[in-house]
């Protein structure tokens, strides 16, 4: 089965750890497009209470650039979403998609060389925490 997130648990709280993926990702050559604050949505839209969690759309656009040349259809998988959310014991959790995971889903070997290398900045991004 394949792998669809690299996932590391850090002993920072929620606040830390997101500005930490934020700086990390950008050394990487990530900006970040989008932001969902997945608590305020959730208490806005359903009036329910959910711990600290954000989705950032991450983005790396000579990486965005070759894939949608390669393959129109990969938009559908952009940006590579990266979590970080609160764990019952104040700790955080960053996880970031694991891109060769969701591109050997369209079975094209120039996106597998591709993903592999994003794969590896967006391991490199979530280790350095």
């Amino acid at each position: 089965m394949a792998q669809f997130s690299i996932k590391r648990k850090v002993s920072l709280s929620y606040e830390d750890a997101e500005q930490k993926i934020r700086d990390a990702l950008s050394k990487e050559g990530f900006g970040i497009l989008t932001e969902i604050d997945v608590k305020a949505t959730l208490k806005k839209k359903l009036d329910r209470d959910f711990r600290k969690y954000i989705i950032l759309g991450a983005c790396n656009p000579p990486y965005a650039y070759r894939a949608l040349t390669i393959e129109p259809e990969i938009g559908v998988f952009m940006p590579c979403n990266v979590l970080v959310y609160e764990n019952e014991d104040g700790t955080a959790t960053v996880s970031a998609m694991d891109p060769v995971g969701v591109m050997d889903v369209v079975e094209n070997p120039q996106l597998r060389e591709l993903a592999l290398e994003i794969r590896e900045k967006l391991e490199r991004a979530v280790n350095s925490i």
